[in-house]
């Protein structure tokens, strides 16, 4: 009796472990503003992203996560990637309310989404795991105002993995998952 009992509490701890561990390495905060509808915004423009090595790549996962969630039609990146060199805008440069409405206008969408992203690795012991941090904002394109921004974060590192070796997620599926979660926010 008493070694099942043990059993049963070496399980409970167990399975709050797997369910709780590692909760405060994943997180996202979102702002959006107040008495702004988004239903005029069909297309928009995702610029180029400021941060790590692997933003060119992230850029196109936002693109498809947009598009695949049916929140907007997206412009093709080439696009957007030559009309910001005919205007000799700095792919990372800071905007000012005139540039971004007439990057809009030329592109022919209702507002543009920038971005920030940073890629790391982390370790806990003998665990080696990819984070991943990303900021994402929706500017109108006629005012220049930030209708929608988030920011998160999110681990591979995993109590399942400390505990019973199951693999980490790669940073594709954290970048996905943090996507679908940020993007989430604007709903």
């Amino acid at each position: 009796m008493m070694n099942t009992t043990i059993k049963g509490i070496f399980l409970t701890v167990t399975l709050l472990l797997l369910a709780g561990c590692g909760s405060g390495l994943n997180y996202h905060k979102a702002f959006m503003r107040d008495n702004v509808s988004l239903a005029h915004i069909e297309r928009v423009a995702v610029l180029p992203f400021e941060g790590a090595a692997d933003a060119k790549r992230i850029r196109e996962f936002t693109m498809t996560q947009i598009l695949s969630s049916g929140l907007f039609d997206v412009v093709d990146k080439g696009r957007v990637d030559s009309i910001m060199q005919q205007e000799a805008i700095a792919p990372t440069a800071p905007l000012d309310s005139f540039t971004i409405r007439r990057l809009c206008q030329q592109l022919n969408v209702q507002a543009a989404i920038f971005g920030s992203v940073e890629q790391t690795t982390d370790s806990r012991g003998s665990a080696v795991f990819p984070e991943i941090v990303m900021t994402l904002r929706l500017i109108d394109g006629e005012s220049g105002l930030i209708l929608w921004q988030a920011s998160g974060k999110k681990s591979g590192y995993s109590a399942a993995h400390r505990l019973i070796g199951v693999a980490p997620k790669d940073s594709f599926e954290l970048t996905m998952e943090l996507l679908r979660e940020l993007f989430a926010t604007m709903q």
